[in-house]
């Protein structure tokens, strides 16, 4: 222990190396996951008087919560309308009984403000709260160096407890009993509503692939197809397959929509399968690739940033521009970091990653209407500099409530940060790169290095605090946990109309529950609930790392 105490670079990442192998351990569909395992790790180094300087804790924070705040700001604002305020309902609600539970507790069980935070940001399964929460409790008025670090271990000890039966029962609930007590077979039901949504056939599981592709390329010769323009095959097919070339005897047409066909041309037709055999239909038989005819497609990744396609579904943007879709095929749809089926009914956001297939004038002309080509650039270190000191700055501002002085802190100032220039980013994506990986590998890292620092710090205190209170810490990381969910099922079936798989997606996100989500995913064998994770995930990481710093004004340092 003498080598760790010496090298903090080698402590930290001890923590981080050992917590993951932990974190790898499966029990059902529990995982303790890595954050989970870096915590318990860290906290038994801690025991032995390791530590690290606290403002390595404060930097990966900052880079953390910013960079949490940049993935989802595209979103959060895309969210900010009708149906995203119909989920919305479930995240404030969320975070509305988390605190009140909290005050609950805490008043009850005459808590201090350490623990009592620490069972609200573990209860919450919410990491961002261990954050503000310290912060806050580091700046209440006549607290000493002392009693400002006792109180900030008890957050992590208390939220080490709480997070791991937290854990447990959201995954539970969501992923096994919800499915159970709505009377359901997850995965028929997610099934069911894909092929409602898109309207026949079902997804396939992970590392599957189709054995008869969605999009297909096929060539024909007219026999009974000719005089019909390019624009009658396409307008009879609704667009879902468009003509990509024409050769007639050795010579190659540009084709246009007033292009007539003749005996004896050969057409090249690309769409959507069953599209392209109906126009096969009406053409004549099908030929073995012709040479010269074959058009080759590409394959582009573009964020929206159109205002006009916010909110509209899949199938909407395709009829109400169809000059700017024919011939453009959707073959992915991610948001959050998750995808989510792209079918017809699914609604698109600005800041959406779609995949699009088609010719290379055509795709072209897609991505310069409707967005800009995902582009692999480096991180403009700027642009997020910029962001997270004006997140601090924001996070300075003190305002007086009562007799309490509330601030966001750090934590809530580079969140806002992060939101606002991550949605400036999607709307102007010529500045700012932050690309998505080094977002998440720099929200991983930044959160791993603030847990690690925060369980070493933690350690020696955590004994007596253990033993002072076994049982509350681990009921109370289960009652909060069951109370808002099962809410949460409540108002989403009887009051939001919303449909069963869905919401179970969208409880899991109104918890920030990662690992709940995996688990239903792996159960549903579906990417169906992600509708309403994503949403209500997006909601309840901008309003859960705020309930920190107000959660610890309310509590106070007790006289």
């Amino acid at each position: 222990m003498s080598l760790l105490r010496e090298n903090a670079v080698l402590a930290v990442f001890t923590c981080v190396t050992l917590g993951y192998l932990i974190g790898m351990l499966r029990i059902g569909p529990i995982q303790l996951g890595g954050i989970c395992g870096t915590l318990i790790v860290s906290m038994l180094i801690g025991a032995q008087n390791v530590s690290v300087n606290a403002d390595v804790k404060n930097v990966a924070f900052a880079l953390f919560i910013f960079s949490l705040g940049y993935m989802a700001g595209p979103q959060f604002f895309a969210n900010l309308n009708i149906k995203g305020l119909r989920f919305a309902v479930l995240s404030v609600m969320e975070a509305l009984v988390v605190v009140l539970m909290a005050i609950g507790i805490a008043k009850s069980a005459d808590l201090d403000v350490g623990t009592a935070s620490g069972i609200l940001a573990g209860a919450a399964t919410e990491s961002a709260v261990v954050g503000t929460a310290q912060e806050a409790i580091g700046k209440l008025p006549g607290i000493t160096a002392a009693q400002s670090s006792e109180l900030q271990a008890h957050v992590a000890t208390a939220y080490s407890v709480c997070y791991l039966f937290g854990l447990i029962s959201i995954v539970l609930l969501t992923s096994q009993f919800f499915p159970m007590l709505m009377r359901i077979n997850l995965a028929d039901a997610c099934r069911e509503l894909w092929e409602k949504m898109r309207g026949a056939g079902a997804g396939l599981e992970a590392g599957e692939t189709a054995a008869l592709p969605g999009l297909v390329g096929r060539t024909y010769l007219v026999s009974q197809g000719e005089g019909s323009s390019i624009d009658e095959l396409e307008t009879a097919v609704s667009q879902r397959a468009s003509v990509e070339g024409v050769r007639r005897g050795s010579e190659m047409l540009e084709v246009s929509g007033t292009l007539r066909l003749q005996r004896g041309d050969h057409v090249l037709v690309v769409g959507r399968r069953q599209a392209v055999i109906d126009t096969g239909h009406d053409l004549g038989p099908e030929t073995p690739g012709v040479p010269g005819l074959d058009s080759p497609l590409k394959v582009r990744q573009v964020v929206i940033t159109d205002k006009r396609v916010n909110g509209q579904t899949v199938d909407a943007v395709r009829t109400s521009r169809p000059r700017v879709t024919e011939g453009v095929y959707l073959t992915g749809i991610q948001r959050v970091d998750q995808d989510i089926p792209a079918v017809g009914s699914t609604e698109l956001h600005q800041g959406d990653t779609i995949t699009i297939v088609g010719t290379g004038s055509k795709v072209e002309r897609f991505t310069k209407m409707i967005g800009a080509k995902v582009r692999a650039d480096s991180a403009d270190w700027i642009y997020i500099g910029l962001g997270i000191c004006l997140g601090v700055l924001l996070g300075m501002i003190t305002v007086k409530l009562g007799s309490a002085n509330l601030a966001l802190g750090t934590g809530g100032g580079c969140l806002i940060a992060g939101l606002i220039f991550g949605w400036l980013r999607a709307q102007r994506p010529t500045f700012g790169a932050y690309p998505p990986v080094a977002a998440q590998t720099m929200k991983d890292l930044g959160l791993t290095i603030f847990i690690a620092v925060t369980g070493m710090a933690a350690g020696p205190d955590a004994g007596p605090l253990l033993k002072q209170y076994p049982l509350l810490l681990p009921l109370s990381g289960i009652a909060m946990v069951l109370v808002p969910a099962f809410l949460g099922l409540f108002i989403g079936r009887k009051v939001l109309r919303i449909e069963k798989p869905i919401l179970i997606g969208a409880i899991a996100g109104q918890q920030c529950s990662t690992p709940a989500i995996t688990a239903i995913g792996n159960v549903a064998k579906s990417s169906v609930p992600m509708l309403g994770y994503t949403i209500t995930y997006t909601i309840s990481n901008f309003l859960l790392p705020l309930t920190g710093p107000v959660f610890v004004g309310v509590i106070g340092l007790k006289p």
